[in-house]
C-alpha cells in the first residue's frame, strides 16, 4: 500500500445525467472507472479508482475548480455511491448564487454540462504487467474533495479527466495501451465504451435521452457509431445563421483564438466595405452581433432554443469567452484603423522604434571615426577610435476603458460603437502627437546637462522675428558647420520646416516654388517641407534635418506591441463588454544636431 499526500489533489471528468428542475438536482457519473495514463517520479504508469470513495456527508460544488471566493460555491454534493462500477452523486444547486441561477437555467433548456471531480488518493495497489512491463496502480481507497461544473466534458482521447494538479508534467510520448489489473478490467471496459458513446453523443449533437438509451442497451462502441450516423440522417436542416465548424483551410472554427480573428475579422468587413476578408472569415460575413453570440454558444454545447435575444446575449457573455474576443477583435481592428490614419505631421520629423522594456531606453551617439593617416613604407597602421555619448528616455504605459451595453449588442447596434472607437483611435493618435510636441517645446535637459535648444549647441538663434527668409539662411549655415563628438563636420542637410499657424502663410510663400526669371528671384528654400504643428502657438519655428539620415527626435512602443492594444472581459460593473485600451509608448532626443529653434519674437 501507498499514500498521496493530503494536498494531491487530481481531478476526472464526466457528463452529467439527469436534471431535476423542480428540485434544482442532478446526478452525475464522477468517476467511470477507466484506466487513466499518469506519471510520477519513476515514470510512466495507469491510474484506475475504485467505484467507492471514502465516506462524506457533503462536499461543496464549485464552478470550473475555482476555490477562492464564497461566490464559486455554487451548491453541494452529497449522496456519493457505486451504481455498476460507476461512481455517481447528487449536485444541489444553489437558489440564491448567480451563476447557480444561469447554470439552472441552462440546464432547464437542455444544455449539457460535464462535471471535474478534485479527489485525493489515499492508498493505492501497484501491480506490473508481466507481457508490457506497464506499472498499473489502483486507487483502493479515495476521498472525494470538490465537484465542479464545466461546460464540456472531458476528450475521451484524454482519458476522461484533466490535468493532475500534482504538478509532475510527462513529457511527450505515444500512448501505451495496457492491461488493467483483472479486478476492475470489465468495468473499465464497460466504461470506457460508455465514455465513447458520450463522446459520440457530444459531436453528433445528441441528447441526453440518446445517451442513455445507447447505454442501457449496453451498446458497443460501433453499435453506437451506427445509431449516431442514422440519428444525424434523420435529423432536419439546421437552423437558418448556424455555421459548420468547418471552415476553408482546415482550421478548427472551435478553436477560441481562430474564432475571435476570424468572427472578429468578417464583423470588421461589414463596418468597412472596402476590407477584403480573408477566406476564413468569409465563412461568417453577414452574421449580426446576436448571431455571434448564439453561434458561440452553439460550439459550447449550450442550447439556445426559445431564447430571446437578450437572453442569448447575456448567456454567451457569462458563459463563453469566445464573444468578448470576438468583439475586442473587432473594435481593436477599428480602433487601429483610424489611429493609423489619424494626420500627423510630426511624426514626419520623428523615427520609430521599440523598447524591450519599461527601463530607461539608452541611446548610444558616435563620433565620426578617426581621419585617415599617411602610412609610410614599412610604416604600422595607426588605431582609430570613435567618441561615444548617449542620452535616454523611457517607455510608460498609458490607458483607458470603455463598453458596450448588453442593449447595444441586443439592438445589433455595432455601427454606433464602430463610430466611437474611430474616434477613440483618432483620439489616441492625438495623444501620440501631443507627447511628441510636447518633448519638443519643453526644451528638455541633455545627457551634457544643456538644454536641447542651446547657443552652446549651436541650433538656437539668438532672437526670434526676424524675416524668416533671411533668419532660415542662418539657421541652414548653422546646420551645415555643426560638429560631431570629435569636432568634425558633419553636414546636416534641412529638410523639413515646422511652423504654427501664426507663421503659415509667411512660410508657405517663402518655401513655395516658382519659376524664376533671374538669378535673383530663384528660391534657394523650395526643396524644404513645410509642417504646419497647431500646438505650436507663437510665431516660433523649427528647422530639421531627415531623422532617416541623422539621429534626433524619437517615439517607440514597447517591442511586439506597436501602437494601441485591446483587450476585453465580460462586464460586471458595465452590462456588456468592457474594452481596455492600452499603450505603452515614449519619447525623446536622442542628439540634438539635427534640430534648429529660431525662438519667438520679443
Amino acid at each position: 500500500m501507498n499514500a498521496h499526500t493530503p494536498s494531491d489533489i487530481v481531478t476526472r471528468r464526466a457528463p452529467l445525467s439527469s436534471w431535476n428542475p423542480e428540485t434544482g438536482t442532478v446526478s452525475a457519473v464522477i468517476a467511470a472507472g477507466a484506466g487513466v495514463q499518469r506519471w510520477d517520479e519513476r515514470g510512466r504508469y495507469m491510474e484506475f479508482l475504485s467505484p467507492t470513495p471514502d465516506p462524506v456527508d457533503q462536499v461543496p460544488l464549485l464552478d470550473g475548480h475555482a476555490r477562492f471566493s464564497i461566490e464559486d460555491m455554487i451548491g453541494t454534493v452529497d449522496q456519493v455511491s457505486a451504481v455498476g462500477g460507476e461512481t455517481r452523486a447528487r449536485l444541489t444547486l444553489s437558489r440564491s448564487n448567480r451563476k447557480a441561477l444561469l447554470a439552472r437555467d441552462e440546464l432547464t433548456n437542455g444544455a449539457r454540462y460535464g462535471v471535474s471531480v478534485g479527489y485525493r488518493v489515499l492508498e493505492w495497489k501497484e501491480t506490473t504487467d508481466p507481457k508490457t512491463a506497464v506499472r498499473s496502480k489502483t486507487a483502493t481507497r479515495w476521498q472525494l474533495v470538490e465537484v465542479s461544473l464545466v461546460p464540456i466534458p472531458a476528450d475521451p482521447g484524454a482519458g476522461t479527466r484533466s490535468e493532475s494538479m500534482s504538478g509532475i508534467t510527462p513529457p511527450a510520448a505515444e500512448p501505451v495501451v495496457t492491461t488493467p489489473p483483472a479486478a476492475v478490467q470489465q468495468t473499465a471496459t464497460r466504461a470506457a465504451v460508455n465514455t465513447e458513446i458520450r463522446s459520440i453523443a457530444r459531436v453528433s449533437n445528441l441528447d441526453q435521452a440518446w445517451i442513455d438509451q445507447q447505454i442501457d442497451a449496453e451498446a458497443t462502441a460501433d453499435q453506437a457509431r451506427a445509431a449516431a450516423f442514422e440519428a444525424m440522417q434523420s435529423r432536419t436542416a439546421p437552423v437558418s445563421g448556424i455555421r459548420s465548424t468547418v471552415v476553408p483551410g482546415g482550421h478548427d472554427s472551435t478553436d477560441p483564438e481562430f474564432r475571435a480573428r476570424t468572427i472578429g475579422e468578417a464583423l470588421f468587413a461589414g463596418l468597412n466595405p472596402s476590407h477584403q476578408p480573408s477566406e476564413a472569415a468569409r465563412a461568417y460575413m453577414g452574421l449580426s452581433p446576436t448571431d455571434v453570440a448564439r453561434d458561440c454558444l452553439r460550439v459550447r454545447g449550450i442550447s439556445t432554443t426559445g431564447l430571446s435575444k437578450a437572453a442569448i446575449v447575456e448567456r454567451s457573455l457569462n458563459t463563453t469567452s469566445d464573444f468578448p474576443m470576438i468583439m475586442g477583435d473587432t473594435m481593436g481592428r477599428v480602433l487601429r484603423q483610424s489611429y493609423e490614419a489619424a494626420p500627423s505631421g510630426i511624426l514626419q520629423v520623428a523615427r520609430q522604434t521599440t523598447a524591450p522594456d519599461f527601463r530607461k531606453r539608452q541611446s548610444l551617439m558616435l563620433s565620426g571615426f578617426s581621419d585617415l593617416e599617411k602610412v609610410n613604407e614599412h610604416g604600422e597602421f595607426k588605431h582609430g577610435n570613435f567618441v561615444e555619448s548617449g542620452e535616454s528616455y523611457k517607455i510608460d504605459t498609458f490607458g483607458k476603458i470603455f463598453g458596450i451595453t448588453r442593449q447595444a449588442i441586443v439592438n445589433d447596434n455595432l455601427g454606433a460603437f464602430a463610430d466611437a472607437t474611430r474616434r477613440m483611435g483618432q483620439s489616441v493618435a492625438r495623444f501620440r502627437s501631443d507627447a511628441i510636441v510636447k518633448v519638443v517645446l519643453s526644451n528638455p535637459k541633455m545627457s551634457d546637462g544643456k538644454t536641447l535648444f542651446h547657443a552652446d549647441h549651436g541650433n538656437l538663434a539668438a532672437s526670434g522675428g526676424e524675416a524668416l527668409q533671411t533668419a532660415l539662411s542662418d539657421a541652414r549655415k548653422a546646420m551645415r558647420t555643426q560638429k560631431g563628438l570629435k569636432g568634425e563636420f558633419i553636414s546636416v542637410t534641412p529638410k523639413f520646416l515646422i511652423v504654427g499657424p501664426e507663421l503659415e502663410t509667411v512660410a508657405e510663400k517663402v518655401v513655395a516654388s516658382i519659376t524664376p526669371a533671374t538669378i535673383e528671384d530663384v528660391n534657394a528654400f523650395s526643396n524644404l517641407l513645410l509642417i504646419v504643428e497647431p500646438r505650436i502657438e507663437d510665431d516660433s519655428w523649427f528647422l530639421v534635418a531627415d531623422p532617416a539620415e541623422i539621429d534626433g527626435l524619437e517615439y517607440a512602443y514597447l517591442e511586439g506591441e506597436p501602437g494601441p492594444q485591446i483587450t476585453t472581459q465580460a462586464g460586471f460593473e458595465i452590462d456588456g463588454v468592457k474594452f481596455r485600451i492600452r499603450m505603452d509608448f515614449g519619447a525623446g532626443f536622442v542628439d540634438w544636431r539635427s534640430w534648429y529653434k529660431s525662438p519667438k519674437s520679443a
